[in-house]
């Protein structure tokens, strides 16, 4: 096993060496309590004190791997993940923008979401541990992200999901020849199902807030985009957030970069949640946590018991983050200024990062000389059924210029 690293537990901080695998911190997780969100989650630690001889691009020149769980690149997949593009956007809606923004399209990873980052991690450990095969629980993403990493890397994928996922995203593992497993239940249940399995027939888990590399893996976006904006920080980054494992990760990008001393300071990071499942930013501070069931659009973010809680709202007080929840017609309305204006479809929870900037910008008065970030995390394909209210096909017209010419005149086009 790797011994370049170790673990720090996110609620009881004890420091546990590198060896056998292991997901949680045993004392902690022993102390669970049903219907609270999971103690123990581990955070991976690195010689930080060694690293900071090193500059940026010497990191990056060798993608990462000081501060990755993983020794030989050898073992990724032979798939381009991560090294999405940065779009950066003059104008919304024919208004210039008077600061920078930018959109982080990670719709462009392989299996088209942002989850590759963590699966590719995930996946080049097991290779590189002689692990054949691998489980998740997902809402659709991850296990769809799974399933493509794990055939390009000849290794076996199980998915647990719920059976009322997006078809598009049940047809996406099924073609990647994983082993899919439709659970009669919510998220919870098919993530407590692939806990069983995984001590039942010894499988390597991948489920996030369960496997602490799925967090490494997720960091990497924020390497990224430090490289990018030319070694420089964004100032506000709008993240979609539903178990707190994405936000989490790009703290610990930027973490790692403080650590070693390359930048001095946190971006702003504001969590966008969806109002219809908010149960993260919702209970961050109170003395006891509250779970409202979920109801939104946006299956992707929809969380009743965010697994990932802790870390995140750890990460978001000591960093002084930010918080905002929009509507499900927020983020439809989103969803549709963003195709419109920059070509880019998203799934309803990138699209709600999104939305969060539009509100954001609506109610604050954002810096002349600012760099914004939106954090797009998912392609508008996986889920088409969530956007058909936005339009109706139009009904077909008879093979001749003359209705067509009537055509155009019923949708104003102008001719």
């Amino acid at each position: 096993m790797n011994q370049k690293y170790s673990y720090q537990c996110s609620d009881c901080s004890k420091q546990i060496p590198a060896g056998e695998i292991i997901y949680l911190c045993p004392d902690c997780s022993a102390k669970q309590l049903p219907n609270q969100p999971p103690l123990g989650v581990l955070k991976v630690i690195y010689d930080y004190k060694a690293l900071s001889e090193l500059s940026f691009r010497e990191l990056e020149e060798n993608n990462f791997l000081q501060l990755l769980p993983v020794n030989d690149q050898k073992n990724f997949p032979n798939l381009r993940v991560g090294k999405t593009p940065l779009y950066k956007i003059d104008s919304i809606d024919g208004q210039v923008n008077d600061f920078e923004f930018y959109l982080k399209d990670d719709s462009q990873n392989p299996t088209f979401s942002f989850k590759d980052r963590a699966s590719a991690v995930v996946s080049a450990f097991a290779k590189e541990n002689g692990i054949d095969t691998i489980v998740a629980a997902s809402t659709g993403n991850a296990g769809s992200s799974l399933a493509g990493i794990c055939a390009a890397q000849g290794q076996k994928a199980v998915i647990f999901i719920p059976s009322t996922a997006p078809k598009a995203k049940l047809t996406q593992i099924m073609m990647y020849g994983a082993t899919l497993i439709p659970v009669a239940g919510n998220y919870d249940k098919a993530f407590d199902l692939s806990i069983e399995a995984t001590k039942r027939f010894g499988w390597y888990n991948r489920n996030t807030a369960y496997n602490p590399f799925t967090i490494e893996g997720k960091k990497t976006v924020s390497f990224e985009l430090f490289s990018q904006l030319k070694e420089h920080i964004p100032d506000y980054i709008f993240v979609p957030v539903g178990d707190g494992v994405i936000i989490s990760g790009v703290y610990k990008g930027f973490e790692d970069l403080l650590e070693i001393g390359i930048i001095k300071k946190m971006p702003v990071i504001i969590a966008v949640q969806a109002a219809g499942s908010c149960n993260l930013v919702e209970n961050i501070g109170k003395e006891e946590f509250v779970s409202t069931p979920s109801d939104t659009i946006a299956d992707s973010i929809s969380v009743d018991i965010p697994r990932n809680f802790h870390m995140a709202a750890g990460y978001i007080t000591k960093y002084h983050g930010q918080t905002i929840t929009v509507s499900d017609d927020d983020i439809l309305r989103a969803s549709s200024i963003l195709a419109k204006n920059t070509g880019i479809f998203t799934e309803p929870a990138a699209a709600a990062a999104f939305a969060g900037f539009l509100d954001y910008k609506s109610r604050y008065l954002i810096p002349k000389s600012s760099s914004n970030v939106v954090l797009l995390t998912g392609s508008g394909l996986k889920d088409l059924n969530a956007v058909q209210p936005l339009f109706e096909i139009p009904l077909p017209v008879s093979p001749d210029m003359h209705s067509v010419e009537d055509f155009l005149k019923t949708v104003k086009f102008g001719i």
